[in-house]
């Protein structure tokens, strides 16, 4: 099912239409694509031209609505990725959540995309916002050292390296476990959301403790072919040395009918980080335009600046993402693709695909090498259908 992310991915069940529904319906993705990836670089960390296959982000969800009365409405959902390529299991590990709508809004708990993470994916140009060239490459990550989510218990230990094949994503474009989230109405084209992330214990009874905790919150109008959006995710991972994390995120899209632009400002800091104020902005503009009905081209380019270290930067730890590709329907419900994405690291740094990741920086290169300042880059050829 091809969806249109707004502040929350949930947000989508505050219409009317969806609470006249009290069945369960049965939903999902299936996108694989066949690719050609490689790194290259210095002489000896390169990993010459790698086939594979891909399932980019397919999913089968459940959801349903039932009218209680008095305005109210209960709503839930279970989603779980499918990685079909390979012996993958299923799970609740997508937005997945029980809450209550009315006129008020709407509150759900669960595993939740927050509206930073949203809007990340409403300004990408690739359908389900997935696959090697999604932006997510460069999103938030911080050189690197904001990767990952927090564990089955909550808990955030921060993370810098991404397996081959792996979702390698920041801490903000991640779903939120243990989260609670209210979405606004929407009034005139604005609603706001409002997520909350509890943090599991604090050391109970001599418990290992889980202190991770935040919040995201995020402001949004939509209206006609515009939309624009500013977000802030804050989070403190309860740590020894204290360290807080947070990214700012303001973004929009217009969509003039036989072609849209979309663009991104996002900017993560972290504080106490050994000991350190360290930031790192990273710029974005995408594109699509229709040739036909049935044919689209996108293309978008992402810069990741230098980070800045206690004010100053640090040179030659930034990153180029540029993307072409073209998506072709062959039905409302199927889509054949194909992509070519390149991220261009600088001297210092070795960012990955964020769908799909190649591998540049997990040590498994030989010698045990990461690929710092190599070329990530690939060829991808799939098809999609929704149902």
């Amino acid at each position: 099912m091809q969806k249109k992310l707004i502040a929350l991915a949930v947000a989508g069940l505050a219409s009317t239409g969806a609470f006249a529904q009290a069945n369960v319906t049965v939903y999902g993705v299936a996108d694989a694509s066949f690719d050609v990836v490689k790194i290259s670089g210095d002489a000896n960390n390169e990993l010459g031209n790698t086939t594979r296959v891909s399932t980019n982000s397919s999913l089968i969800g459940f959801k349903g609505a039932e009218a209680l009365g008095n305005g109210l409405t209960a709503v839930f959902q279970f989603e779980s990725a499918v990685g079909f390529d390979n012996a993958g299991a299923l799970g609740a590990n997508r937005d997945s959540y029980v809450g209550l709508a009315g006129g008020f809004g709407t509150v759900v708990l669960g595993n939740l995309t927050g509206p930073t993470r949203a809007l990340g994916a409403a300004v990408d140009v690739n359908v389900g916002a997935t696959g090697i060239g999604a932006n997510s490459a460069l999103l938030g990550k911080l050189g690197n050292n904001l990767i990952g989510t927090t564990d089955a218990s909550g808990n955030y230990a921060g993370g810098s390296t991404c397996a081959r094949s792996s979702t390698c994503t920041s801490i903000f474009d991640t779903r939120w476990k243990n989260a609670i989230a209210y979405v606004s109405p929407s009034f005139a084209g604005l609603n706001a959301t409002v997520a909350y992330v509890a943090n599991e214990n604090k050391a109970l009874h001599g418990l290992t403790s889980a202190n991770t905790t935040g919040y995201d919150v995020g402001l949004k109008y939509a209206n006609g072919p515009a939309m624009a959006a500013v977000t802030y995710n804050a989070v403190s991972t309860g740590n020894a040395a204290d360290l807080k994390i947070s990214d700012l995120r303001v973004g929009g899209s217009f969509n003039m009918g036989a072609a849209s632009l979309r663009a991104v400002f996002d900017l993560a800091r972290a504080d106490n980080f050994g000991g350190n104020k360290v930031t790192q902005a990273v710029y974005g503009l995408g594109a699509t335009f229709n040739v036909t009905p049935a044919s689209k081209l996108v293309g978008q380019v992402y810069v990741a600046r230098d980070l800045k270290v206690n004010g100053s930067s640090a040179d030659d730890t930034g990153a180029k993402l540029f993307e072409v590709g073209v998506e072709h329907s062959l039905s409302k419900r199927t889509m054949l693709k194909a992509t070519y994405a390149m991220i261009n690291n600088d001297k210092a740094a070795a960012y990955d695909f964020g769908i799909n990741a190649v591998g540049i920086n997990t040590g498994a290169l030989p010698g045990g090498a990461n690929a710092v300042g190599g070329t990530v880059q690939g060829l991808s050829l799939g098809l999609r259908h929704t149902f």
